[in-house]
């Protein structure tokens, strides 16, 4: 039987007053996911454990079997994003944000306010490339909009703090400088040349003609490298040689390929103006496109699927729980109706989760546990929608994301 994995990035919610006491998941009109919820079983999972909060990264991590402290983001998405990692060569996640200035180290918005374009993100690393000076050869790529890697070439140590206020321990609007983890003089000369780099990039940006009209047009300047993920190896996690990825985004495309996944990815339209959502929605309509060509295509050369929805994250951050409430119902009416009817056709077992829950009202990750759904035509039970309440009352019941992957029967 062919294994179809389905992971909704952040759409797991809590009840707010905006939808009646109700989830997006709960409200949203869904008749083919509840065709696959009427059809099997349900149960509900802490990607991590009910304490830790999750990240996309040790999520997806954990999820697919794996220790999560084998989580290097920064390696992953520069694989993604189709750098080749060299020995000691140190990768960094990073978004291109906004701060108030170097002096006050004040963080206004760690995302620029998600409204720079894909033109003045490729044109801001071209200015970086070009004009930052350090002791070592370095590489600093635009992907997605805010987002990007930065590699320094040589000899570098992973053991030090990350930049980006969202991941480090204070979580405070005030970012700190990158500190050594330990006395090792590697550790120290590592920090020292990344903030060297921070602080060069930050002049060069603050300075740039694109944030001078971002300004003057009330957007905020992209005018900060925030750095998180640091990782000098490619973690040794489970294979999965035998399975294809369909995905799109720099983190999900490194996961699969090193997992040794056969990844499909096409290009995501470009953000040409501050119209975020519509972006989103452009986004949404190709991938689905891409991925109905790419199962018809292949599904006869696979054991197993992984698709991964990226965009369901973003309203969730924004507290835009309507907004979360369209998007799943975009999905379900053209991408579940046709993996539904394929299902039938074909026999095939399907698995539905979320890496993480990113409630709208806390506009943020959150460590509650997110639903699952399994249909394969043999197990069933009483739950008939994909929602976070009813997947209390379903068989899978309590999973950890450690024992997913057996759990759900996918290996």
């Amino acid at each position: 039987m062919k294994k179809i994995l389905v992971i909704f990035d952040g759409l797991a919610d809590l009840p707010t007053k905006s939808l009646r006491d109700k989830t997006p998941c709960e409200v949203a009109r869904t008749p083919n996911l509840d065709f696959f919820a009427k059809n099997g079983t349900l149960g509900y999972m802490y990607p991590l454990d009910k304490k830790i909060i999750p990240a996309s990264d040790n999520a997806l991590i954990s999820i697919f079997g794996n220790d999560p402290k084998e989580c290097r983001r920064g390696v992953y998405e520069a694989i993604g994003a189709g750098i080749n990692l060299k020995k000691n060569f140190l990768a960094f996640r990073i978004n291109i944000g906004t701060i108030e200035n170097i002096k006050s180290k004040k963080v206004i918005d760690r995302r620029a306010g998600r409204t720079l374009t894909t033109k003045e993100s490729l044109e801001l690393a071209k200015a970086i490339n070009k004009k930052v000076k350090l002791p070592c050869n370095f590489e600093f790529k635009s992907t997605i909009q805010h987002r990007g890697v930065l590699i320094l070439k040589g000899k570098f140590s992973e053991n030090i703090t990350n930049i980006d206020t969202e991941y480090s321990k204070t979580k405070s609007n005030i970012f700190r400088f990158s500190k050594p983890l330990d006395k090792n003089k590697k550790s120290i000369e590592t920090a020292h040349i990344l903030n060297d780099f921070i602080q060069q990039a930050h002049k060069i940006l603050n300075k740039h003609p694109i944030n001078l009209k971002r300004k003057k047009k009330g957007l905020y300047p992209a005018n900060m490298i925030f750095t998180r993920g640091a990782g000098t190896k490619i973690p040794k996690i489970k294979s999965y040689k035998n399975w294809l990825s369909i995905n799109s985004m720099p983190l999900e495309i490194g996961i699969a390929k090193v997992s040794k996944m056969k990844n499909y990815s096409t290009s995501l339209p470009k953000l040409k103006t501050i119209d975020v959502y519509k972006n989103l929605y452009s986004s949404l309509s190709k991938n689905i496109k891409f991925t109905k060509k790419i199962l018809k295509k292949e599904h006869k050369n696979f054991e197993g699927c992984y698709i991964h929805f990226k965009e369901t994250d973003i309203p969730g951050h924004d507290n835009k729980p309507f907004e979360k409430i369209k998007m799943l119902q975009y999905i379900d009416e053209y991408f579940l109706s046709f993996l539904k009817k394929l299902t039938i056709e074909n026999d095939w077992q399907i698995v539905v989760t979320c890496d993480h829950s990113t409630p709208c009202k806390l506009k943020n990750h959150s460590n509650h546990p997110v639903p699952v759904l399994l249909y394969n035509k043999k197990n069933k039970d009483e739950t008939k929608r994909f929602t976070e309440r009813e997947s209390r009352k379903g068989k899978l019941r309590e999973i950890y994301g450690k024992n997913f992957m057996k759990k759900t029967k996918l290996i």
